[in-house]
């Protein structure tokens, strides 16, 4: 099931982190493919990143999209950029209303 097959989806608080990993392709046999590998193919795959800079903040009181700062708010608009849908959920810590619904 390709992700860009989705009609939405929710990503996690990142908050402290100075750098995030994204993945945006695979390394297979020494090829670079922009697809997530199946089968055999899974077993020699090898993540290629680029990184995004973090807030390094505390995010936990935001519950609306706008009280996110300007970086998390880029990283959000970049990950529905990368896979061609929405974010609908965007948690900013472990409670249980600790979330951001777009």
């Amino acid at each position: 099931l390709s992700i860009r097959r989705q009609r939405q989806m929710c990503i996690r608080d990142s908050s402290y982190c100075k750098k995030i990993p994204v993945c945006v392709r695979y390394e297979v046999e020494g090829k670079e493919i922009d697809f997530f590998p199946m089968g055999d193919e899974l077993n020699e795959a090898k993540p290629v990143y680029e990184y995004v800079d973090g807030w390094n903040c505390d995010i936990s009181g935001c519950r609306k999209f706008s009280d996110l700062p300007v970086k998390a708010q880029e990283y959000v608009k970049a990950i529905e950029a990368a896979v061609g849908c929405p974010i609908k959920y965007v948690s900013v810590g472990a409670g249980r209303d600790e979330y951001i619904e777009r």
